[in-house]
């Protein structure tokens, strides 16, 4: 059984992390590292762990095999330099720190998005998860930029839950704000922005054209729906570009591309990614479904860690969804 420990346990991805991991066959809880909530019972704060543990938070690591950062952007680099992690602990990153400056003192993080670096993910002994927007966004272009084929401005508006804001309340995630309200934010310079450039260029498009993004907030509390389009070349026919993207994710265990249009509920509460691909008036468009918490989140974090184990990609993650 694989040792977990999970710094930050008290926020949404832990809470996430830990309804899929108390499932998972191969794994078993170490610690759920919170200082300010060390002694009380896990399921307090995740109240819909209510009788599925009686596990409580603690303020030590304890001794495993792979530790979750689910804290807050910018400070995985704080915990690991206050903590003496061994070199032989497996460190997955849930944050922002290490996706774009990979190195660590003697660790060096792999991008962890599994359709493009899932040789690498398997030898890595750190892992940076990447962002729920960006997941989103790199999975409805790799097999475009795979082919070299994104020479136009991609446009993307794609719109977000609450719960991508993160647990701590704000203005903008309180329900007097969200509720039957939909708003622009970080137009053109949201901070996924470097990943998603840079895993395009080494998926294949050395060349990268601008990306004129347009984040969104929705007013429900999860998912995401990017809506995607460039310009199109012709050199390939509709049904072959629509066949070579189901040839691209054909390994990959969550990734599927619909014949018919499709909306958010189908994936929510699942690690899938659908994409649809259609063709209007010489553009590509691709619209991309996720769960922010899950497949962008929680759930790609433990696909990365069953890779880095040796185990079935799969394990634990087999969610059903809740379309009604």
């Amino acid at each position: 059984m694989i040792k977990v420990s999970i710094a930050g346990g008290t926020g949404y991805t832990a809470g996430e992390l830990l309804r899929i991991l108390l499932n998972h066959p191969g794994v078993t809880l170490e610690s759920v590292i919170s200082s300010s909530s060390a002694g009380m019972p896990v399921a307090g704060i995740h109240r819909d762990l209510l009788g599925e543990t009686d596990i409580t938070f603690s303020d030590n690591t304890g001794h495993p095999d792979v530790i979750f950062l689910c804290l807050g952007h910018g400070l995985s680099r704080a915990f690991l330099n206050e903590n003496d992690i061994p070199a032989a602990c497996k460190v997955i990153d849930l944050g922002n720190d290490f996706r774009n400056d990979p190195v660590f003192g003697e660790r060096n993080f792999v991008f962890g998005l599994c359709e493009l670096n899932r040789e690498q993910i398997r030898k890595a002994n750190s892992v940076a998860n990447p962002g729920c927007f960006s997941s989103s966004i790199m999975l409805a272009l790799l097999p475009l930029a795979a082919l070299n084929k994104l020479t136009d401005d991609i446009h993307v508006h794609a719109i977000t839950g609450s719960t991508g804001a993160g647990k701590k309340p704000v203005g903008t995630t309180h329900f007097s704000y969200r509720d039957n309200n939909i708003s622009v934010y970080k137009p053109f310079t949201h901070q996924h922005l470097a990943e998603i450039e840079r895993t395009l260029k080494a998926a294949g498009n050395k060349v990268l054209p601008p990306i004129q993004w347009i984040p969104m907030r929705g007013d429900f509390t999860r998912g995401i729906f990017a809506s995607v389009y460039t310009r199109w070349d012709n050199l390939m026919s509709e049904t072959e570009v629509i066949n070579y993207y189901k040839e691209y994710y054909k390994t990959s265990p969550f990734v599927f591309v619909s014949d018919e249009p499709i909306s958010l509920k189908e994936v929510v509460n699942t690690n899938k990614c659908l994409l649809h691909i259609g063709f209007h008036n010489g553009y590509i468009h691709i619209t991309s479904v996720l769960d922010n918490l899950l497949k962008g989140a929680s759930g790609q974090a433990v696909q990365n860690m069953n890779l880095m184990f040796g185990l079935d990609e799969t394990m634990g993650l087999r969610l059903k969804g809740s379309v009604y």
